[in-house]
């Protein structure tokens, strides 16, 4: 009995409860570091790494990792975080470990589960409570950079509204199955396509490149039935030549539905007859300009003068509509013989085309048409033969209105169907000035009026439309048929050449500013690559594409009063 009453009262002088304690902290001079808790089935590792800011982070890596970070709030005052791990109690006691904060230390034994609540417990209390604690950053993933829920969101969307992506499985089954030691071997993968929807395999080519790639794209079909297409490109940003000779190559695949235009719809058909009726009231307009010295005085006045304010009764224009008529159907013949060469062209080749988009202008009736490719292109040959087909139609059929109508102009028996224009408008080309002084004379040219036929506008309208055409930039005529025949980096040094003079207005006068605007708005970006965009083109189809540009030059290429004085087109009465 005495024994259990003194063990009854010793045990009232001891206080069980778990009381915080002041721990000495002894200085440092080194920097504060963090520590990190590894838990491995129920022991602690510690790793220290020294940081100039701590903050307070909690991270979760899986079951077994739990990593803290805290921070003393003194910046540089010596202060360090204390950690001690306990030891058993027991022999059944499992191996726990006890962080201490700077304001609390405890070292007592617990059971796993206990200890890594107790853990969570501390890490909130140290995040809410202590104002020397600053608030912890947004944690980054451990996949990447760190991205808010806004740029995960868009990424997201962006798949979803994107083109759809080659599929992984089909990425490996063509690796596997398709290329190989005697057709191409792959040493690399890159995204291919605008957005990268597609794939591109980089190696070293096996044999002769058209062969392999022939021999490949039968046997995608075989393999995939019609799903991808395979595109032959130059390897980008490669170092040397191929060893066979010409430029090294890598193959593209992206899926058909991707890579093919899509059909035309209703609304670019009723779009395409709107425009279309434009063009025929432009072009039945620049019949009537042409007829200036017969229109009403009011009418002369109201479209030549800069200050004519109310426009004119326009049932005065009703009379000269007739007349206006042959010029009409000469600009709108040229653009519809344009159109048919594309078509003609095209069509051996299974190439298909989309309607035209005619695009009026009341000064040359029209600026051309829109023609866009609604199919793959086989190779460059295919390329450049269908861009040259449309302006060499065009211009074959204007040359030959331009040139009939000159000898109309010069026979004294057509007089009553010429009509008046000022001599200063041969001064626009230099090559059709030159051609209209050498049938018509000096004594015709050299003069304030120069009486034509009508055919000599229609024509003149077609030859400097088709030139606008052809200027090598874009996706113009011109601008694909460089892109044909000598690659896409030739298209870009011609393209920036031709905006600059376009913009000094070297090149089409007063038309150079809204030709301009309209191919940076409508036809400013190149053509899609071909299946085959690697193999050249002929000798003589670069030979003639060249010679095209150079005569593209020379009719846009106004001609300047000194010169136009010497060779005597127009009438030049100041310098």
């Amino acid at each position: 009995m005495g024994t259990l009453s003194g063990l009854y009262s010793f045990s009232n002088t001891l206080d069980f409860s778990f009381k915080p304690r002041e721990i000495h902290k002894p200085r440092h001079t080194n920097r504060p570091k963090n520590i990190c808790l590894l838990y491995c089935g129920g022991t602690s590792l510690r790793k220290k790494t020294e940081r100039k800011i701590q903050i307070v982070c909690f991270r979760n890596f899986g079951r077994n990792f739990r990593c803290y970070s805290t921070s003393n709030g003194n910046n540089g005052n010596g202060d360090r975080e204390r950690t001690s791990t306990a030891s058993s109690n027991d022999s059944n006691a499992t191996n726990t470990t006890t962080s201490t904060t700077t304001t609390t230390t405890t070292t007592i034994a617990e059971p796993h589960e206990e200890a890594e609540e107790r853990q969570r417990n501390d890490f909130e209390s140290d995040k809410s409570t202590p104002p020397s604690v600053s608030s912890p950053p947004p944690t980054p993933t451990p996949l990447g950079p760190a991205y808010n829920n806004f740029q995960v969101d868009s990424f997201k969307l962006m798949e979803l509204l994107g083109p759809e992506k080659v599929d992984p499985a089909d990425v490996k089954l063509i690796k596997d199955k398709l290329f190989g030691y005697s057709t191409f071997w792959v040493t690399k993968e890159e995204p291919f396509g605008d957005l990268g929807e597609g794939i591109l395999f980089l190696g070293n080519l096996r044999g002769n490149r058209e062969k392999v790639f022939a021999k490949l794209q039968s046997q995608l079909v075989e393999l995939t039935v019609d799903k991808y297409n395979l595109f032959m490109v130059e390897e980008p940003n490669s170092d040397s030549p191929d060893p066979r000779g010409g430029p090294r190559v890598s193959f593209g695949l992206l899926r058909k539905e991707v890579s093919e235009p899509g059909p035309t719809t209703l609304w670019q058909y009723v779009i395409a007859f709107l425009l279309f009726l434009l063009t025929i009231g432009s072009s039945v307009e620049l019949g009537i300009a042409s007829q200036i010295n017969r229109l009403p005085p009011e009418v002369v006045k109201y479209f030549t003068d800069p200050n004519a304010i109310e426009p004119p009764d326009m049932e005065l224009l009703f009379p000269f509509v007739d007349s206006a008529l042959p010029l009409a159907y000469g600009v709108l013949g040229v653009l519809l013989f344009h159109e048919v060469g594309h078509f003609v062209a095209a069509f051996p080749k299974k190439v298909k085309l989309s309607i035209p988009y005619f695009i009026p202008n009341i000064t040359l009736g029209s600026f051309g048409a829109i023609t866009q490719f609604k199919s793959i292109l086989p190779d460059r040959t295919t390329k450049v033969d269908v861009s040259l087909a449309g302006p060499f139609a065009g211009a074959a059929l204007s040359f030959s209105m331009f040139a009939v109508g000159l000898l109309l102009s010069s026979n004294p028996n057509a007089t009553g169907d010429l009509v008046q224009v000022p001599s200063m408008l041969f001064q626009g080309s230099l090559l059709l000035g030159l051609i209209s002084r050498a049938t018509l004379g000096y004594a015709a040219m050299h003069a304030g009026t120069v009486s034509i036929h009508p055919l000599v506008i229609a024509g003149w309208c077609g030859l400097t439309t088709t030139a606008f055409n052809m200027l090598p930039v874009g996706c113009l005529d011109g601008g694909r048929a460089v892109q044909g025949a000598f690659g896409k980096n030739a298209l870009i040094g011609f393209g920036l050449t031709t905006y600059t003079l376009l913009g000094l207005g070297v090149l089409g006068g007063p038309l150079s500013l809204p030709w301009g605007l309209y191919v940076l708005i409508c036809q400013r970006t190149p053509e899609k690559p071909c299946l085959n965009d690697v193999t050249e083109v002929g000798t003589w189809r670069k030979a003639l594409v060249s010679v095209a540009i150079f005569l593209v030059v020379l009719t846009l290429l106004p001609v300047w009063d000194e010169l136009a004085e010497e060779l005597g087109i127009g009438l030049v009465t100041t310098f």
